[in-house]
């Protein structure tokens, strides 16, 4: 029995239902039309025996190993198959060894199918790298996660990454009726009477996971009782307790992604960031201090002084979040935000950095200008640190002096911008600017 052949026996009772409807043929196969459609690039390497290292990303029940498993019935090759959750060094070794020896006297590839690879640790990659560079091994990851930030550069460099979209409703419910109408490998050879919106019922709370919708959909036909005619009769009701909702994941990739949105939303939308910030904490478990801490950065990444309050809001909220604890301080928390979202933007404070930064590196060294320099101390005027002009002691309290290093000497990194407070600093800055040039 090859690796992929349980699942293909005609015993309906051999294997779950999932595992016996899986595609054997990418005319079998459901989704994914943007990679495998007609004419598409990875179509057309499989059914030429010519696909080269790849990686397939996307969410769970999406059609990655079934792909993995189409690739394996149309190549001449070898193909292998481990999983990266218990593969070790000296199992890739050994993959490797046989390749090298199949390809020496047959002239046979192998190709590498690692499941999970985002368990794949660093250095059980790098014994992969050599061997995929060279050729030895055609290497197919799939992962859940985002590969960017589990797999190796070298390696990542070396493969093409296809990403496969979330399978819709749709999708599932033209897997069950096949499922339904297959005697062979499904349950057709059941008398089964399965209702409209119990199919839609699984195929919503599915949530476009092929795998689950089927096991479900196994559930309900194997548990039911048949009625005295010998029909089993799946309903609505028999279908959510086959399925319920699913637990939500909140992987690596999942909590950066909605921590982006989260941030995001701040520079535009009151109901999102709400949204995002509950969603994490509520039905991720994620921390509400990381959020707090990321809308205290945005206080004055995105706000600045076009809003200063907008700061103290946020340190307010995670002092309140740190005294009173969660649930008690999301009131805090959710006030912080609407205030953060609803306050005018500015991102000067940024730009001033970015600029300030981009000048540092234009000057080897910088030499503070001999009026700014310390002069408490006795000899300072001797050193020539003589001339500060006290701005409070002039009209304004402002002055004209140099404070910048002479390479730097007018220079502009802090820009205000019209938003909010900001246009009164604007303002300031006009009337200054207008007094220098008197």
């Amino acid at each position: 029995m090859d690796l992929f052949s349980y699942g293909q026996q005609s015993d309906p009772g051999m294997g779950l239902l999932a595992d016996r409807m899986r595609p054997t043929s990418l005319d079998e196969y459901t989704g994914q039309e943007h990679i495998v459609g007609p004419g598409k690039l990875l179509r057309r390497a499989i059914e030429a025996d010519q696909v080269s290292s790849i990686l397939l990303y996307g969410p769970p029940g999406c059609g990655k190993t079934t792909l993995a498993h189409i690739i394996s019935r149309h190549t001449q090759g070898e193909f292998v198959r481990l999983n990266a959750v218990d593969a070790t060094v000296k199992d890739v070794r050994e993959v490797i060894e046989k390749a090298q020896d199949a390809k020496a006297l047959y002239g046979t590839k192998t190709i590498l199918f690692l499941d999970e690879v985002h368990r794949f640790n660093s250095a059980r990659q790098d014994a992969l790298l050599p061997a995929v560079e060279r050729g030895t091994i055609i290497f197919i990851g799939a992962t859940t996660e985002n590969p960017f930030h589990y797999v190796n550069g070298a390696l990542m460099s070396r493969s093409t990454l296809f990403q496969l979209e979330p399978l819709t409703m749709e999708h599932s419910l033209v897997a069950m009726r096949r499922a339904l109408a297959d005697s062979e490998k499904g349950l057709g050879f059941m008398q089964l009477q399965v209702d409209d919106e119990a199919l839609q019922h699984i195929a919503s709370m599915a949530n476009g996971d092929i795998r689950r919708a089927l096991n479900a959909l196994e559930l309900a036909a194997l548990t039911t009782p048949p009625q005295q005619d010998g029909t089993v009769h799946v309903t609505l009701e028999v279908a959510e307790e086959s399925i319920r909702r699913p637990t939500v994941r909140a992987d690596e990739s999942t909590q950066y992604d909605v921590l982006s949105a989260f941030h995001k939303s701040i520079r535009g939308s009151s109901d999102a960031a709400v949204f995002w910030f509950l969603y994490a904490v509520e039905k991720l478990g994620m921390d509400p201090g990381v959020f707090i801490r990321r809308l205290i950065a945005a206080a004055s990444e995105d706000i600045g002084l076009a809003n200063p309050q907008a700061m103290v809001q946020a340190v307010s909220a995670l002092e309140a979040y740190r005294s009173n604890g969660w649930p008690e301080a999301r009131l805090n928390v959710v006030q912080a935000i609407l205030f953060a979202v609803e306050s005018p933007k500015s991102n000067a404070v940024v730009m001033a950095i970015s600029r300030a930064m981009e000048a540092m590196d234009e000057v080897k060294s910088a030499e503070v200008p001999l009026h700014l320099r310390d002069a408490h101390y006795k000899g300072a005027v001797k050193l020539g640190h003589t001339g500060y002009q006290y701005p409070h002691n002039f009209p304004g309290h402002y002055v004209k002096q140099q404070y910048l290093p002479d390479q730097l000497e007018g220079r502009i990194f802090y820009r205000a911008t019209e938003q909010g407070n900001e246009s009164k600093i604007k303002h300031n800055q006009e009337l200054r600017r207008r007094q220098d040039r008197q």
